[in-house]
């Protein structure tokens, strides 16, 4: 049996949170520490109730330190980085300046070059970043991926996407309405669909933005084995009428026929760190692409 692995969590509070709590015990390890300026946590007694969590990130940092000194049995192995996304690049730093490795939520970082520097200190300290690229994980994901795959040489395909995730007044108070700190909206909820395109379908070869608000965005992709017409909103007014009640609205066709992967998303956070622990993962390089085509998205 593989030895428990203690993990830290920058962002306690945060929405996506709660999965990598599930995905730490899921895949037998243990959070020891955790931190959030804000104490709405709660959620952490479902999964680690004798975690210790901090307000001020200062504390955990002298709580890691503390640990570290402490010897590999209680040091932290791994911080699990669930900060606002502007946030990402300094706790990766800090992640691996511990002697941890980082297993980071999406988007890794905001711009191209802070990529190039997180592999600087990667190569500095001979520790790892990980990127939750959660779709590569997707069973119907991968099957689709096989299936181009097996399709003769030149085979082009026509994709549209649309991903409505409707937001309240709330969304553009906080951080992830400040386009400076979440990378705006085709970063904030669509980079992972990104990367999901350049997986199956190829490398970015051209890329324009037909329609840009605070809102929703527009625009048309190529790539080398696909045509892509994506919409990404959190405006409900976008919803279609057939999303009914629904608050959120996701649709991909290939070639005029949808593309089903509505259902499968509860657990494929698990079976990020699963393939992590595992000695897989998906690190910066693999992370670059669709954080270079998002950064041309907003204009960088």
């Amino acid at each position: 049996m593989a030895q428990s692995r203690n993990f830290g969590i920058i962002g306690a509070a945060g929405y996506v949170a709660p999965r990598h709590m599930k995905a730490i015990v899921d895949t037998g390890n243990k959070l020891v520490a955790a931190t959030d300026p804000f104490d709405s946590v709660g959620i952490i007694d479902r999964y680690a109730p004798e975690a210790s969590f901090f307000t001020e990130f200062e504390r955990f940092d002298r709580h890691a330190e503390k640990l570290r000194r402490m010897g590999e049995a209680d040091r932290l192995h791994y911080i699990s980085v669930c900060s606002p996304n502007y946030l990402h690049d300094a706790h990766c730093r800090f992640a691996l300046r511990i002697g941890a490795d980082a297993i980071c939520e999406k988007p890794l970082v905001l711009n191209p070059w802070n990529v190039d520097a997180l592999q600087d200190i990667e190569n500095e300290t001979g520790q790892k970043i990980y990127n939750v690229l959660q779709l590569r994980m997707h069973p119907s994901v991968i099957r689709l991926k096989k299936q181009v795959e097996a399709e003769p040489t030149g085979k082009r395909f026509d994709i549209d996407l649309t991903y409505i995730a409707s937001r309240g007044k709330w969304y553009f108070i906080s951080w992830k309405g400040d386009e400076s700190k979440s990378g705006g909206v085709a970063t904030n909820i669509g980079v992972h669909f990104f990367d999901m395109l350049m997986w199956i379908f190829g490398s970015e070869l051209a890329s324009t933005v037909t329609h840009r608000s605070a809102h929703s965005m527009k625009g048309e992709l190529t790539l080398e084995n696909a045509d892509v017409t994506w919409h990404l909103s959190v405006d409900k007014n976008d919803l279609p009428a057939e999303a009914g009640e629904k608050t959120t609205w996701r649709s991909l066709t290939l070639d005029g026929e949808a593309f089903e992967f509505s259902d499968g998303f509860t657990d494929l956070h698990t079976a990020v760190y699963q393939d992590i622990l595992n000695g897989g993962g998906y690190g910066l390089a693999d992370a670059r692409p669709a954080i270079e085509l998002v950064h041309r998205i907003r204009g960088g």
